[in-house]
């Protein structure tokens, strides 16, 4: 089956930067040199099937946020906790912003990505704060906990992209599938090299 991938190039981090930078001068949010670069990585980052699906035994499938939340809360290393908030602040910022206009249509809205992601990131924040290798990165997440909305909204304008789209499209696919069960889209998931994971609870997406 082909693998859902979408291949970065030179030219794609070039438009990613012109358009967080463009946006942000029109909203006129604030954003640090390093949280600006962070927002560009962080789009090219997940135009790569692995950050949003993870592997598991019948193929990649997509991880709620609530089981994402879950991980942060176990007995990990600092390490692997910091990994955890990191990955769950990343994903809901992301969620929020691409998909903000498909909250309308949900029980769920942008508020409980925002309370989530922006949670993390500044627990995140706190954590690097306390580690002296870590303190240089601490204002970042701080930045991104802050203003958690305001740079969804950032993302939300940047996301006409095509390559964007298509992959908030395959998302959504993903979700009409576990809200439905939707044996349909179940297909259209594995034809595309995504296997819907049976383990995603639908009360916890």
């Amino acid at each position: 089956m082909p693998e859902l991938r979408v291949i970065v190039d030179t030219s794609l981090h070039e438009y990613f930067h012109d358009s967080v930078h463009s946006a942000l001068s029109r909203q006129q949010v604030q954003a640090q040199p390093e949280t600006a670069s962070y927002l560009v990585n962080l789009l090219i980052s997940f135009l790569r099937t692995e950050r949003l699906y993870e592997p598991g035994e019948d193929g990649p499938a997509f991880r709620p946020l609530a089981l994402r939340y879950a991980d942060t809360l176990q007995g990990l290393s600092p390490e692997l906790r910091a990994r955890a908030l990191r990955g769950l602040g990343d994903v809901a910022l992301f969620v929020a912003g691409v998909f903000a206009e498909s909250f309308n249509r949900k029980l769920i809205d942008v508020d409980y990505y925002a309370a989530m992601g922006g949670s993390a990131y500044a627990r995140l924040a706190d954590a690097l704060r306390a580690s002296e290798s870590g303190r240089a990165f601490s204002e970042l997440f701080e930045e991104l906990a802050a203003k958690f909305t305001d740079f969804a909204d950032v993302l939300g304008e940047v996301a006409e992209h095509p390559e964007v789209r298509q992959h908030r499209d395959v998302l959504r696919l993903y979700e009409r599938w576990l809200k439905t069960g939707s044996r349909r889209a179940a297909a259209r998931l594995r034809a595309l090299g995504i296997e819907p994971s049976p383990g995603a609870s639908r009360s916890t997406h």
